[in-house]
């Protein structure tokens, strides 16, 4: 989504499109100009502005805060979210969001920081899909319920000969979406204090659901590398914690996972948060998310190092 270019064909189908979807420009900023150009008469759809969305800001690359494990103090609730937030495995979730692993670990939230030219540097060139809001909505079930309901009044007001069929599909959808909240809640329970460094942020609304445990990331934006400065306060911040992974994402060089763990005991993982090695279909979504909870599990589960 970052750096995508349309192809013809793509064009000319925005130019036919009577409804189109996006996330919104701070993700596929690809999309701006051709939706003022070609697509005019359509009605667009940006999901990031759907009302009940949670959205987090985003972070810094590099090590963060132990503080900032399940904290929604960033997040913007907009009206009606927390109707829908309500479900009843979460209460008795909620109680465990304090983990006592931060009392182990306030004293490693000030992390040393090097170089700070190098470091200010790095932000200058920080890609503008990344600032303020963290676009990575998708990967909270509850946000993409609230998405897919924007998509089902979108597609009723386009087509509203079919309208009964739009409802039953989403009332089905979102029974199908809290029943995979609850089966990824249950099987990351017993990893949720182990903590881990993911390849780029774009995990802390997954992070935020299911009370897991992201202790930093190796860039912000896998389009620009990070500095050395930011790697050695990384692998400072793997050791300090004890982080029992790093994971790396299918479509980029593992090369900076390796980079970090080295001469640490973090074994290298996958984390594919766009489904990339996954076939479109109405399944993708749930194989996406049920893919990422099986490969933290996987990687992080086993018995407590000693």
């Amino acid at each position: 989504p970052h750096t995508y270019a349309l192809r013809p064909s793509e064009a000319r189908a925005l130019e036919s499109a009577d409804v189109v979807i996006w996330v919104g420009e701070a993700l596929e900023s690809f999309l701006e100009r051709p939706l003022e150009t070609l697509a005019s008469d359509a009605r667009i759809v940006t999901l990031s502005e759907a009302d009940g969305l949670m959205l987090l800001q985003t972070r810094e690359g590099g090590a963060w805060d132990s503080h900032d494990h399940g904290d929604h103090a960033e997040a913007e609730h907009h009206d009606g979210h927390d109707e829908h937030a309500e479900h009843e495995h979460h209460d008795d979730h909620d109680e465990h969001a304090e983990h006592e692993h931060h009392d182990d670990h306030d004293e490693h939230a000030e992390h040393e920081h090097h170089d700070d030219h190098e470091e200010h540097a790095e932000h200058a060139e920080h890609d503008h899909a990344h600032e303020g809001v963290d676009m990575h909505v998708w990967l909270d079930p509850r946000n993409a319920a609230v998405m897919a309901q924007a998509i089902a009044d979108a597609l009723i007001a386009a087509d509203p000969a079919n309208a009964p069929a739009y409802r039953a599909n989403m009332a089905q959808l979102q029974a199908n979406l809290s029943d995979l909240e609850q089966a990824i809640g249950e099987q990351l329970e017993a990893v949720h204090d182990r903590p881990f460094v993911v390849f780029h942020d774009a995990y802390q609304y997954f992070e935020t659901r299911f009370d897991v445990w992201a202790v930093g990331s190796i860039t912000v934006t896998p389009d620009i590398q990070p500095g050395a400065a930011r790697l050695r306060e990384l692998r400072h911040a793997i050791e300090e914690v004890d982080a029992r992974c790093v994971f790396s994402e299918p479509q980029f060089e593992p090369r900076l996972v390796e980079t970090v763990t080295e001469g640490t005991d973090a074994k290298p993982g996958t984390l594919d948060p766009l489904g990339a090695a996954l076939p479109a279909g109405p399944g993708q979504y749930f194989a996406l998310m049920q893919g990422m909870a099986e490969s933290l599990t996987g990687c992080l589960g086993g018995p407590e190092a000693g």
